[in-house]
Formats: structure tokens, sequence, C-alpha cells
């Protein structure tokens, strides 16, 4: 029988029941607004708890609607949560699964990258890490089919991000997504005023974020500078935190939805 990642997170970070799940998510992206605009070539998004940063995902999630069909294979990079990892951590599996199905591992962008000297096989580092698990029933039901490239990364440098990202950027076939949330528990106003500046750097593409800021800093800060390099535009879809979702409001956490897009494609 082939290796699975197993749902690590169903029924606490989103429901366990396919249906009640697939329901979730298509209220989500039905209430976002229309894709418009360029498709990304890369987004980021959060991956808390669905009833606090659901909608906000949602709204960058529905902006990829167009790439239905095109889209191949989805390079995931989450930050690691429960196990340390060096560099970047993939899973020795053959899938990822969800309520929703499978996923086939991409074998390929996996040897790939595994030929990276920063570069570890870790089922342990994603045997009960949720960065990437909440995003695959979005993906699955944006794109339908496709391959998963799942990385949790570590203590990543910047060049290190960069040159895994550039190995396996691919073409108009190939997704990036990069999962952060962004400050964690400072009082709601306090809290607007640090993630508004967090966004603010990411639009300057600058690459110097802090996990204090964003958890997700080492992949976004890779994302940025392969951005730089290749004169990408980014812009921002959503702002928000769990005080304005499902959350009270004197300790906040964080949110933003931004999609990045290669000039001159449709």
């Amino acid at each position: 029988m082939p290796s699975i990642r197993p749902p690590a997170v169903a029924g606490s970070f989103y429901p366990r029941d396919p249906a009640v799940l697939s329901a979730e998510v298509a209220a989500f992206l039905a209430d976002a607004a229309p894709a418009h605009g360029p498709a990304p070539k890369a987004i980021i998004a959060p991956h808390a708890g669905y009833q606090y940063s659901g909608a906000i995902a949602a709204s960058v999630y529905a902006r990829l609607s167009p790439l239905r069909g095109r889209i191949r294979r989805v390079v995931l990079a989450g930050p690691a949560h429960r196990v340390y990892v060096r560099g970047v951590a993939l899973p020795d599996v053959e899938a990822f699964d969800s309520p929703l199905g499978s996923v086939p591992i991409d074998r390929a962008a996996a040897a790939s990258v595994l030929a990276l000297p920063f570069v570890e096989s870790s089922t342990r580092a994603h045997a009960l890490e949720h960065s990437l698990e909440v995003h695959v029933p979005f993906l699955q039901r944006v794109l339908g089919t496709f391959s998963l490239l799942p990385l949790v990364v570590g203590d990543a440098s910047i060049d290190e991000m960069a040159q895994l990202l550039e190995v396996v950027w691919g073409g108009p076939e190939t997704l990036v997504v990069v999962s952060s949330d962004l400050s964690h528990y400072h009082p709601y106003d306090e809290a607007r005023v640090i993630d508004r500046a967090t966004v603010e750097q990411i639009l300057r593409l600058d690459p110097c974020l802090v996990p204090e800021t964003a958890c997700g800093a080492a992949p976004i800060n890779g994302l940025i500078e392969v951005a730089r390099r290749r004169a990408l535009d980014v812009e921002l879809v959503d702002l928000r935190n769990s005080g304005d979702t499902a959350g009270g409001r004197d300790r906040v956490v964080g949110y933003a939805a931004l999609a990045f897009h290669e000039r001159g494609h449709a």
C-alpha cells in the first residue's frame, strides 16, 4: 500500500466530514470577491482554524479559479510549529490525504529539492503540522486535480528558500503557496498596526520579515527574494485578524492574503 500522510487537524481546525467540509469551503469561496485581473503565480494565505482565517484564505484562493485545469503542481511551504527543522523538510510519503481525497506527491520535484544540502526527508516534521494541511481542501476545491510538493520550513535562510523556489518555480503549470499567519496575541488595535507594517514590508518586497510578526517569515522571505529577481507584482487581497472573524479583541492573531503576479501573464 502507498504511504499516505493522514490529516492531523481534521475535526479541530476544519470539519472532518467530507460533505460538511466541502460545503464550508464552497461557502467561503462564494463569499469572496470574484476573480479579476491576472491569475497569481504565488500566494500567501493564513493557516488558522477555518472559523478564524478561512474567509481571509478564501479571498485569495478565489483568485485561482481561472487556473483550474492549468495548474498541475502546487509547491506548498509553511512554517514548522511542532518539530525543529534545520532547513526544509519533505515527508517520506506518496500522498497527502484530506477528507476530500488524496493528493499525490510530485516525486520528480521532491527528488530535485532533496538534492539541495539543506533539505531533508522527515515524516515526523509533517505528522502533526497544521500549516500545510489546512490549505489542501481549498486547493482541492479550487484546482481539482494536481500534485503537491509539501515543504515544512524551519531555520532556512533567505538564500536557501529562494534557491529552493527557483528549482521548482516552473511555468504556468506550477503554483507557489506560502502559509503564514501574522502577529500573535496582541490587543486588537496594536495588532492592526503591527500587521499593516508587516504587509507594507511584503508589498515593498523587503525580505527581512521575522517570526514575531509572521510565523511563516522564512518561506515568505524566500518568496519575496524570488519576486524581486523576477520582477513580480504583489497585491494585498485581504488583511484582518481573529477579532474581525470569530474571536475576542484582547489577544488576536493577524491574517493576510496576498497575490504575486508575473508581468505579462494572464
